[in-house]
């Protein structure tokens, strides 16, 4: 008897990890499939050696998937079979950890396993609305299409946190470079300019007194000071990686005046697009918010979409259950009404997404536009104070030496 590791498919489309103990890996295949899985892989699981890795950023994957799924979107259409189509992105892609994903997503697939379940194994590439698309456009052979639809969305949905990031890079630069510089000012340049006052019995001036007690302080406490910050941190992220605490820090950011709107309209519009993609590819309301829900970041408005569903399930439509939820601009909810009403649900949740994802670069530029300049006033005015108080001190002293 041995203990061997599996992946499976599960029927709702999700992967399955565990081990079993059997004698052969063909009785744990078989076992597997009395369970209602799909075996991907049965093997003896890889011990895990110690070896220096570098971080794995998920910027990183989500360039992968889209290079893999605009080249898979061109070979489908120009009419190149599925194996085929997987055998030259393989070799056109550049980062080999993900060649190996290509790779092993074709070895499945000739193993007799469909294009999701091969996709369905490497999770962390692939998400449920990916295998689910892939899975629907199996079913009624417009593979090539699909495709095309998801890499308009991988695409869209890159160019839009692109541009978020790089809207918010230049604020936070500008904040640490100014509060760093404030700090080398106190603990490194203002005791070399306070010891002229050490052995002279002349009146300091009170802007000066206040910058050498600021000085002093930051030179006795400035380590305890960062101690603090760094065990907040921790804990603080400690209690944002449990249920309660995520969905705290989630309902706060969506209150923050300006960033909290922004954050809104961008989840708005991830979900819009997410359900354009499903909807337009026939697979189930219900099952496409399920989805769509796993997507979002924010777990706060990802919870109210458990409610939407389960008034679609009601008959209520999602209009209705949308506007209930109250988490979402109440503009979503007219444009649902209206592509229920029409029989265009699809196009109108395109349309959402499309009017959110400019909504959400406004908004963004909105809020740097107001945060740069007020982190230049406010650095300004601690650094301005720093030299007043130091030219003061000078001038003070030529007074004395008049």
């Amino acid at each position: 008897m041995a203990t061997f590791f599996f992946r499976a498919v599960a029927p709702d489309g999700k992967l399955r990890t565990g081990s079993l103990t059997a004698e052969s890996d063909r009785i744990v295949a078989r076992e597997l499939r009395k369970q209602g899985l799909t075996p991907v892989y049965v093997g003896v699981e890889q011990k895990k050696s110690f070896e220096l890795k570098l971080p794995a950023f998920a910027r990183g994957h989500r360039r992968d998937v889209l290079f893999f799924t605009q080249e898979l979107s061109t070979l489908l259409n120009a009419g190149v079979p599925v194996d085929r189509a997987l055998t030259i992105t393989g070799e056109l892609t550049e980062r080999p950890q993900f060649r190996f994903i290509v790779l092993d997503i074709l070895r499945v697939l000739k193993g007799g396993k469909s294009l999701a379940d091969s996709l369905a194994a490497h999770p962390d590439y692939f998400s449920d609305l990916f295998i689910n698309m892939v899975r629907a456009g199996e079913a009624s052979g417009s593979l090539a299409a699909v495709f095309e639809r998801l890499a308009e969305f991988e695409k869209s949905r890159d160019e839009l946190r692109g541009y978020i990031i790089s809207s918010m890079i230049y604020p936070c630069l500008l904040a640490l470079v100014g509060f760093g510089s404030i700090f080398v000012l106190l603990n490194f340049v203002v005791p070399r300019f306070a010891a002229v006052f050490q052995e002279s019995r002349m009146k300091i001036p009170v802007p000066t007194m206040i910058m050498l007690e600021a000085s002093k302080i930051v030179q006795a406490y400035w380590w305890m000071v960062a101690s603090a910050m760094v065990v907040t941190a921790v804990i603080l992220r400690s209690y944002i990686r449990t249920t309660t605490g995520r969905l705290w820090w989630d309902s706060s950011r969506l209150r923050i005046p300006l960033l909290g709107d922004a954050l809104r309209k961008a989840e708005t519009a991830r979900f819009a697009r997410s359900m354009a993609t499903l909807v337009a590819n026939s697979v189930p309301l219900v099952q496409s918010i399920g989805i769509a829900a796993a997507i979002l970041t924010n777990r706060k408005m990802a919870g109210a979409l458990g409610e939407v569903a389960q008034g679609v399930k009601r008959g209520e439509g999602i209009a209705a259950p949308i506007r209930k939820a109250a988490v979402f601009p109440p503009l979503a909810a007219h444009l649902l009404m209206v592509g229920e009403e029409t029989g265009r649900l699809d196009q109108m949740f395109a349309r959402m997404a499309e009017i959110y994802e400019t909504d959400t670069r406004t908004a963004v530029k909105r809020f740097t536009s107001l945060f740069e300049p007020l982190v230049i006033l406010v650095m300004g005015v601690m650094v301005g104070a720093l030299i007043l108080s130091m030219l003061l001190a000078i001038t003070s002293i030529n007074d004395v030496a008049v």
